[in-house]
């Protein structure tokens, strides 16, 4: 039986951690498809209907906070989980994190096995 891969957007500006992200959740069993600012991360998440959304903060043309708040206000991204993963780890970008709707704040530098695990979490994969 062919499973369909959980497809993940991740959107972050530093190619270096788009790729290792890309890499890892692919050997991971995921469908991956990366964007480098907020505005191609829009129109990817609307022409490619990810699974789930790793989304960086600090992002060209539109910030990740900007992103995640114009999706989730959208009814056909309610359901979507958005990570919001970056560098940013003061309380009040947390706090603005979820105001904007994200499901989840992650801090760089993160561990890899953690990543993977909070992602099956929100897409209610079993280990």
């Amino acid at each position: 039986m062919n499973e369909k891969k959980p497809k993940i957007l991740v959107v972050d500006d530093e190619q270096v951690t788009t790729d290792l992200a890309k890499r890892f959740l692919e050997k991971h069993g995921f469908n991956v498809v990366c964007a480098y600012d907020g505005e191609t991360a829009l129109v990817l998440a609307h022409s490619e209907k990810p699974d789930l959304i790793l989304l960086d903060v600090m992002l060209p043309k539109l910030d990740g906070f900007e992103v995640c708040q114009q999706l989730k206000n959208e009814d056909s991204f309610k359901e979507v989980p958005i990570l919001m993963f970056t560098a940013k780890g003061l309380s009040r970008d947390i706090k603005r994190g979820k105001e904007v709707g994200a499901d989840e704040y992650i801090i760089k530098p993160f561990s890899g096995k953690a990543l993977v695990a909070t992602i099956r979490k929100h897409l209610g994969i079993e280990e």
